[in-house]
Order: C-alpha cells, then sequence, then structure tokens
C-alpha cells in the first residue's frame, strides 16, 4: 500500500513540473499517452482478465447488484451536476463519468489484500473486472458519448461516436465469449505488467493537466475541493457504497470485499474517456486526484492503526 502510494504521488509530482518545465510538450504528450492506453494497452487488459474470470451463482448475484449501484451513482451524479448546480454539459458529463469509474484495481488490489486478505482478492478480481468493466464500456463510454464535445451533435453521431471510440467494449466481448483454457496463462502476466504501467503514467496525466489549468488560468497550487469535485466524492466514496449495502440486505453471502471496492476512488480511465470524447478533462483530473488522496490517507490511516 505504502508503495502504491509513493507512486501515484511521485506520478502526479513529475506530471506537475513536467508540465511547468515544458509547458508545450507535457500536456500534449501525456493527451497522447491516453490515447495510446486507450486503443493499444487497455483492451488486451480487459480481454485476457475476462477470459480468466470464473463465475459461479453466489458471486454473480453481487456482480449484478455491483452494476446496479453503479448505474444509481450514475443517477445521482446527473441530478446533481445537471439539476442542482445546472453545469455545462462537458463539465457534467466529467463529473458523472469519474462517478461511475473507480479505482478497483490499482487501489483496490493492494486495499484488499492489506485490509482482509488473500482470501478476498480473488473476489476482488471478479468486482474489477465484470463491474467495472460495464462501468468503463458501457457507462463512462456511454456518458462520453452523451455529454462530449467530440462526440458529434446529433443522436445518431453520438451513438456512433460510442461504438467507433470505444475498443474497450469490443475488447470485453471478445474476452467474455473466449475459453478460459485457450487463454496461455503468460498472458495474464503480461496484462499484469501492462497495468503497472497504467499507473504512473495515468497519474503523470493528472498532474500535467492540473498544472496546465493552473498556468492558464492562475489557479493555486493545490487545487480546491470545489463544488464538482465534491460531487464526484460524494457521488463516489458515499453513494456507491451505501448502494450496494441497501441493495444487498436481502441476500446473504454477497462478498465482503465487493463493499469495499465499491467505495475506491474515480478511476484513472475516465481521464481516457474525458480526452476521447471531450468531456472536461480539468474537472476530471482533479476530481480523480482528490479522491485517490481521501482513499489513499484513509487506507494507509486503517494498514497502521487499525
Amino acid at each position: 500500500m505504502i508503495w502504491i502510494a509513493a507512486a501515484i504521488l511521485a506520478s502526479t509530482v513529475v506530471g506537475l513540473l513536467a508540465e511547468r518545465r515544458w509547458p508545450d510538450r507535457a500536456g500534449s504528450g501525456s493527451r497522447r499517452s491516453l490515447v495510446i492506453l486507450l486503443y493499444f494497452v487497455l483492451p488486451p487488459i480487459v480481454f485476457v482478465n475476462l477470459a480468466e474470470t470464473d463465475f459461479d451463482a453466489g458471486l454473480g448475484v453481487g456482480l449484478v447488484l455491483g452494476v446496479t449501484s453503479v448505474a444509481v451513482v450514475g443517477a445521482v451524479a446527473w441530478l446533481i451536476s445537471t439539476r442542482l448546480l445546472d453545469l455545462d454539459r462537458p463539465v457534467a458529463g466529467a463529473v458523472i463519468c469519474c462517478s461511475v469509474t473507480s479505482n478497483t484495481g490499482y487501489l483496490g488490489y493492494p486495499l484488499v489484500l492489506t485490509l482482509m486478505g488473500g482470501d478476498d482478492l480473488s473476489q476482488g478480481v471478479a468486482y474489477d473486472v465484470v463491474v467495472s468493466g460495464i462501468a468503463l464500456t458501457v457507462f463512462a463510454f456511454g456518458v462520453g458519448a452523451a455529454f462530449g464535445t467530440r462526440a458529434g451533435a446529433g443522436f445518431s453521431e453520438r451513438l456512433r461516436s460510442f461504438f467507433l471510440k470505444n475498443p474497450l467494449l469490443y475488447a470485453a466481448v471478445l474476452g467474455a465469449l473466449f475459453p478460459a483454457s485457450a487463454t496461455p496463462d503468460f498472458l495474464v502476466e503480461v496484462s499484469w505488467v501492462l497495468v503497472a504501467l497504467v499507473l504512473p503514467v495515468g497519474f503523470f496525466a493528472v498532474g500535467a493537466v492540473i498544472a496546465e489549468a493552473q498556468r492558464a488560468e492562475r489557479l493555486p497550487t493545490l487545487p480546491g475541493l470545489n463544488s464538482r469535485v465534491a460531487t464526484v466524492a460524494f457521488s463516489r466514496l458515499v453513494v456507491s457504497p451505501a448502494a450496494l449495502s441497501l441493495l444487498a440486505m436481502p441476500f446473504t453471502g454477497i462478498p465482503r470485499s465487493f463493499f469495499l471496492l465499491a467505495a475506491m476512488p474515480a478511476g484513472l480511465n475516465s481521464m481516457i474517456v474525458a480526452h476521447a470524447y471531450g468531456l472536461d478533462l480539468r474537472t476530471t483530473a482533479e476530481a480523480v486526484g482528490w479522491t485517490t488522496a481521501i482513499v489513499v490517507l484513509v487506507g494507509l490511516a486503517w494498514s497502521v492503526f487499525g
């Protein structure tokens, strides 16, 4: 857990410093890296891990409830951002996208292992692959297509954009159809190496985008906890675990790791969606940074004093 926190902090700081040192290259370079992640790095990760996942009835109920709770979170974020705050569409889309995506992999895995133990980790992997996978490929990309400035004007153009800019959807479908027995074990290990690469690249982009906004708009060094970020924090860290807990009350045997993973911060993949579809990247970066900081600090305190 300490190493994860150190990697997140170091990558973000390097992104901040790089944008200030090379303002004409760091921001654009980080955006290009997000495109590379979307089309060349994330699809094989999704495909291999989904193909390797085994499902049973008890686990399936929990996964269905997990996906349902994500839909509830998205509805709450939509209501607050569009009806209460009346945000512009790209900003509201960024808020909703950050609320439905979660960092169940890079942070969720070490937290489950540290706070619960190895027996809970395998079920946590299923949650990450299925619930977070659907949240990303269907909900987040759908939000991007509906609210983004690069998704077209009318419904037909936005629908076409959803399918054309969503390679992870096709990777997930192929992974679900592909037999696990036909997937070589070494591909899983390769996918884990790719996962490790996503973390520093993604948080470098977070730092670069925040520094870019600071320079352009003369913002303070540490972005404040504004209403947009507070909405994401409330939706992701409060509504999400609460919704899953309420939905799970009539059932038994729901893996306890699911409730911890439901409270993970906004996912790095929201940065990729925001860039691809033209959602507000500054809001996305600030939401990822703030919610990650909150969860990391709580996780460190729990692992030390809990």
